[in-house]
């Protein structure tokens, strides 16, 4: 297996499934601890508590958290709710990758091979185990289907007689329409509704010789029952989460219990239709004694969960107990909390989000615009010209940019960390004038050179609140990364030695303040001189699309020359600003070629594909500006 598939299972879809178990267990004991409140009620509200329980196994509970994570408090404060969103976080999140072992990509420990080195293979043994178990347990259970069907193949339809009668009784009686196709079968299965879509009753060849007609209706409004409640539907659907979750004990003894309480339901129904007691508890004996009982669990049968359980529950006076006020109100508050603590999990999360991208913009200090001219890019022959971005001392401007490409440099992201924007967003460009008062201007302590880039990424943040009608906010999503680590052999960097700068140029007398770094981006080609590895892994992130993370552990300065062959991914800066490909150059998975051998064969780094956590930024609204 390739090391990034092995990478994802081990820092996504392991916490993901171990936060989903946990959370699908925890459910199935709440439906435990209800459904011992309500045991002596109806079956079929246990046994509707015990399939919602089968269903939450499919069901993870981060897609009712997403559902909430759309909606916010529309007003007030968040602080209040503050301390309720960690607790519900911490309790949503106990697996995450942090928690998963990884191994270190640099300086490895070679005196420590055991439980680092071991682990990848322990994790593909155990997805090889459950995915021979998910090829096996279906195996088995089609074996058991084929009987059936080699069974109701040697049958013949059953057009008439005392039993087909008795069946359209019952059909009129409970509403059915489409008749229930009778089969009449020579193997020794017992009575049993067989099919979801266009369900057919089996029915034993000489078992209507052992009943009387009393003893033959009530069996029929037992197996009526179950095509009106729709119970092999039900148990196709349990065998789905058995056949997924077959490594969960809870997942069997859960399947068990879907039987018992659907029998009994069964049950309950024909004794209030007025069946007596004792003929039906009858019934159910002379089938058993003439039948071996159905093979598949999804054949609704009538000799199904303990037999003599069923006898003594069908003989209680009390069988079909109806709900009362105050249970009815304990089921309710059930289902709702059930709901609610997702949801609400998702609601809280987006509201603390969003109130840390209004803080961000709502910043008092940030300067105010005075002017900004918002204008769609002219291209000559299809062709961005005059590409550019950046801050100057009167404001900020930008030729031939998209939006996308303006809002990481408001927010300080690259454009893979900005998700939920509309197609426009990446495609249109832009050619962008913001002007500061003339007061601030001359202040250079209020100028755009002199307040920094974390003040002008909140005017330029400012800008496209008011005139894209931009809101976003942040959240956590496992995204596809590179890590930049050592190759083998180390990295080839040299240490930068310390250049100082005086008004008559470089290399002047010590004493001065030494010079912090100077970096130079062209096509194919990349240049730094007493700077970190910081331009570096941007100047990656933005060739390739996809952000890079620095994994090197290297802190200092350094000088190097980085060149490669540029392709259409890139045209010095017009990769940046989303410029139409220059033509007759190489393709993209070329340049990202040439840049992966670049960068290995002259400075000694790689890029490692990995998943990890990285925060985004997620659009929830934004509007083209007026005017253009």
């Amino acid at each position: 297996m390739r090391p990034e598939y092995l990478s994802t299972i081990r820092n996504v879809i392991s916490p993901a499934l171990g936060n989903h178990l946990w959370q699908s267990t925890l459910f199935a004991v709440g439906a435990a601890l209800l459904t011992l409140i309500l045991r002596k009620d109806q079956a079929r509200v246990r046994y509707w508590i015990w399939l919602a329980t089968s269903v939450k196994f499919l069901i993870p509970f981060s897609l009712l958290v997403s559902v909430g994570s759309r909606v916010g408090w529309p007003h007030g404060s968040t602080e209040a709710g503050a301390g309720l969103y960690f607790v519900m976080q911490a309790m949503n999140q106990p697996f995450t990758a942090a928690n998963v072992p990884s191994v270190s990509h640099a300086n490895p420990v070679m005196f420590l091979p055991n439980r680092l080195q071991l682990f990848p293979a322990l994790l593909l043994g155990l997805w090889g185990l459950w995915l021979a178990g998910l090829v096996v347990i279906p195996c088995l259970w089609w074996v058991r289907w084929r009987r059936v069907r080699v069974a109701m193949r040697q049958a013949v339809p059953l057009r008439e007689g005392r039993e087909v009668e008795a069946l359209r009784r019952l059909e009129r009686t409970h509403g059915i329409r489409t008749p229930i196709e009778v089969i009449l079968s020579r193997a020794s299965l017992e009575p049993g509704i067989f099919g979801i879509m266009r369900p057919a009753l089996i029915w034993p060849e000489g078992i209507s010789d052992h009943l009387e007609d009393a003893h033959l209706e009530a069996i029929l409004a037992h197996e009526v029952w179950h095509v009106r409640r729709r119970d092999n539907l039900a148990a196709a659907i349990h065998m789905v989460v058995e056949a997924l979750f077959w490594f969960h004990p809870l997942v069997w003894w859960l399947g068990a219990r879907l039987v018992e309480e659907r029998e009994r339901a069964c049950d309950e129904e024909v004794v209030a239709m007025g069946s007596e007691r004792q003929i039906y508890a009858e019934s159910i004996l002379k089938v058993c004694e003439f039948c071996v009982g159905s093979p598949l669990a999804c054949v609704s049968g009538v000799t199904g969960a303990d037999l003599k359980k069923r006898m003594v529950y069908i003989m209680t006076e009390h069988i079909a107990k109806k709900l009362n006020f105050g249970r009815k109100l304990l089921l309710s508050a059930a289902v709702s909390l059930a709901l609610a603590v997702p949801i609400g999990l998702g609601v809280v999360n987006a509201t603390q989000s969003r109130a840390v991208a209004q803080t961000e913009t709502a910043d008092a200090t940030a300067p105010a615009y005075k002017s900004a001219s918002i204008q769609l890019h002219k291209s000559v022959n299809g062709t961005v010209e005059h590409v550019g971005i950046f801050f100057s001392p009167r404001g900020f401007t930008a030729r031939g940019a998209t939006l996308q490409t303006v809002i990481g440099v408001a927010y300080g992201v690259q454009p893979d960390l900005i998700l939920g924007a509309p197609d426009w967003v990446k495609s249109d460009k832009y050619d962008i004038d913001v002007n500061l008062p003339d007061s601030a201007v001359q202040d250079p302590q209020t100028s755009a050179a002199g307040i920094g880039i974390e003040r002008n990424q909140l005017m330029l943040q400012a800008l496209l609140a008011d005139r894209f009608k931009l809101t976003l906010h942040r959240q956590t999503k496992d995204l596809q990364v590179y890590e930049l680590v050592a190759a083998e052999g180390g990295p080839k960097l040299q240490e930068a030695k310390p250049v100082y700068m005086n008004p008559n140029g470089i290399n002047g007398p010590e004493g001065r303040l030494p010079n912090r770094g100077m970096t130079k981006m062209g096509p194919g080609e990349l240049i730094d001189q007493g700077a970190t590895l910081e331009p570096l892994v941007e100047q990656l992130s933005w060739q390739l699309g996809r952000t890079v993370v620095d994994k090197t552990g290297l802190t200092g300065n350094y000088d190097f020359v980085l060149r490669w062959t540029p392709g259409p991914s890139e045209a010095g800066m017009a990769k940046l600003m989303g410029n139409n490909p220059a033509p007759n150059s190489a393709a993209s998975s070329d340049t990202a070629s040439s840049l992966f051998n670049a960068l290995q064969g002259q400075l000694g780094l790689k890029l490692e594909p990995q998943t990890q956590p990285m925060q985004v930024l997620v659009i929830d609204h934004v509007e083209k500006p007026s005017g253009t």
